[in-house]
């Protein structure tokens, strides 16, 4: 997990390619993950033996702009099943050209963040056991569990799945628009004051995040929690 991307629908709002509609009308926020993968056609086969995709490899491109001028930033794409994920999008994406992406002087933040650290879903009491399960396929790893989180920890960040029962305890005051419910994103940053002070100096209110670092309220934060931790790599 390193980035964030925004998608939205323009004009009358007719044309939807990524078959959004029906996921903001339930709640402003996150809806989706993608998360990488170093081999796209291992992953593909992976998921697809799980029953868990049926989109083969997708190639993807689009131009960006370089110091040297624009250049075109491709990728390959395997979709997940939306039937399978009520939360939302979910993605496993793997950069061909990272360079294009990752370009210095884009992974400069004056907040010192240093990459997203994880993203937290809410989810059902009856339901926890199975969406567990079922990202523990989507990810290959086996989750661990963390007061009442269940963590599934990548190569880089992690993902974080909680039942609704035990969300009080990992982002307090926050309310539950719906079930299920991608309820925020951590960002690692490399001084936690330092962040703190810009964020409140911008005017927005933060909390206390259990277990250390603060948290901007979804209400401020486009409907999701956005929490700050010092991370170090």
């Amino acid at each position: 997990m390193t980035d964030l991307e925004l998608l939205g629908l323009f004009g009358d709002g007719s044309v939807d390619p990524w078959n959004i509609r029906s996921l903001i009308a339930q709640y402003e926020g996150l809806h989706g993950n993608s998360f990488g993968c170093a081999d796209a056609a291992v992953t593909e086969e992976r998921l697809r033996a799980a029953g868990l995709s049926s989109s083969g490899v997708l190639p993807l491109q689009r131009e960006v702009e370089t110091p040297d001028g624009t250049a075109t930033a491709r990728f390959q794409a395997i979709h997940l099943e939306r039937a399978l994920t009520p939360e939302g999008l979910v993605h496993a994406a793997c950069h061909l050209t990272p360079e294009l992406i990752h370009q210095p002087r884009y992974l400069r933040h004056a907040n010192g963040a240093t990459h997203l650290e994880s993203v937290l879903l809410v989810v059902g009491d009856g339901d926890l056991a199975a969406t567990v399960h079922r990202y523990a396929r989507i990810l290959d790893v086996m989750p661990v569990a963390d007061g009442p989180r269940q963590v599934l920890r990548l190569a880089l960040g992690r993902m974080e799945i909680v039942p609704v029962s035990g969300f009080a305890e990992v982002l307090p005051g926050e309310d539950v628009p719906a079930l299920p419910y991608m309820a925020g994103q951590t960002v690692a940053v490399t001084d936690l004051a330092a962040a703190r002070t810009l964020v409140e100096g911008n005017g927005f209110t933060t909390r206390d995040l259990p277990g250390g670092g603060f948290f901007v309220g979804a209400a401020q934060a486009r409907g999701a929690a956005l929490a700050f931790r010092e991370v170090r790599l």
